[in-house]
């Protein structure tokens, strides 16, 4: 399988494999409403495996477009749990070289810090292996959990959208951030 493999402490974290496909319904269905107020209308099928194993397929060849990158995460001593996902989509390359990020971890995890490890290693894997310069995270208001961790991890406030996303059956403002690529080398754009 191509991809990355980002491995921390704790975590272990890698696009999608067939092996996990249960695993991943299985975490959707546990969360269901804790992951509501944060997401978007859930496509049709999301609850079927048929539809996890799809995600599998399409983020192989996502990733090999270089359109979107999706990591599901696993505690390192249970390769084949799904105990969240980070996501990084409209990759952009050229005078942009930047991104969106999204992620959504286990209700039942929360507080644990394991979502700031995964996102410390995958961002760097972002800049450094992806060669991007920027990372955007947009989140709402509502959500102050995840507000303080893009501040602990170096995203800075840049604006807020008024009626950005729909989520939870509503236009929902945002609070838009970033973080920036204090190693970015032109070079990296250079073709031929």
């Amino acid at each position: 399988m191509s991809g990355p493999v980002i491995s921390t402490d704790r975590l272990v974290m890698a696009l999608p494999r067939a092996g996990q496909a249960a695993a991943m319904l299985d975490f959707v269905q546990r969360n269901r409403e804790h992951l509501a107020p944060w997401s978007p209308p859930a496509p049709s099928g999301l609850y079927t495996i048929e539809h996890w194993q799809q995600v599998v397929i399409k983020s192989a060849a996502a990733f090999d477009a270089g359109q979107v990158i999706r990591l599901w995460m696993a505690p390192r001593n249970q390769p084949d749990t799904v105990i969240g996902s980070i996501g990084y989509s409209q990759i952009w390359r050229g005078p942009f070289c930047a991104c969106v990020l999204g992620y959504q971890i286990d209700r039942d995890l929360e507080g644990r810090g394991l979502m700031h490890e995964a996102l410390v290693a995958a961002n760097r894997y972002m800049f450094e292996q992806q060669k991007l310069h920027r990372i955007a995270a947009n989140y709402r208001p509502e959500n102050v959990r995840s507000g303080r961790l893009l501040a602990k991890l170096g995203f800075r406030i840049e604006g807020y959208a008024r009626n950005y996303l729909f989520i939870d059956g509503d236009w929902r403002d945002h609070i838009l951030t970033s973080l920036t690529s204090g190693g970015f080398d032109a070079g990296w754009m250079r073709t031929g």
